[in-house]
């Protein structure tokens, strides 16, 4: 039989279904605030359908052209550079020291942190689609920038294995464990 060391056994601890709940319920505001946003999403969308007439302030076509593939260009971008800065922020959440303290605490609030920044980064593709439609493109435009912010919603959620990884790591950094 293997026998468990002494650090395996408090990680054990951690990781029992019990430990579990509370992590899903430091999760309940970062699932609030994407709840907002999505809404923010939804209601900015419904707004320019139901007042396109008084909102639009066209623009030529060129000028418009441009900064809507430079939009695009953009958008594609910011999901393999939003991946990267989370997965930074991620290993950087492990690794930084803190003082001894509440390791739930910590893992919390740098993992909402983590989490807030991977979301203003992709709502800011559904604000280039507002845009657009305001100097006067199509509602397609608006449809495909809002949608791609929805998918980067999803796709950056928060996720109760990243905190857990979070808090392990830190739990076994802790100077009060060592």
């Amino acid at each position: 039989m293997l026998e468990l060391s002494v650090t395996q056994c408090r990680l054990k601890d951690i990781l029992m279904p019990e430990h579990v709940q509370p992590l899903k319920s430091d999760l309940t505001q970062l699932w609030i605030i994407q709840g907002l946003l999505l809404t923010t999403l939804l209601i900015s969308t419904f707004f320019c359908l139901s007042n396109a007439e008084e909102i639009k302030q066209v623009l030529e076509n060129d000028p418009r052209e441009l900064i809507r593939t430079i939009f695009y260009v953009i958008s594609i971008i910011t999901f393999p550079i939003t991946n990267l800065i989370r997965y930074i922020q991620l290993r950087l959440n492990q690794t930084m020291p803190f003082s001894d303290g509440n390791t739930r605490f910590i893992a919390k609030k740098r993992y909402q942190l983590t989490v807030i920044v991977s979301m203003l980064l992709v709502m800011s593709m559904g604000a280039y689609g507002v845009l657009m439609f305001i100097w006067g493109d199509k509602q397609n435009t608006l449809f495909i920038f809002s949608g791609l912010s929805a998918l980067g919603l999803f796709l950056y959620r928060p996720k109760l294995p990243e905190l857990e990884a979070l808090n392990e790591a830190l739990y076994s950094k802790s100077p009060a464990n060592n």
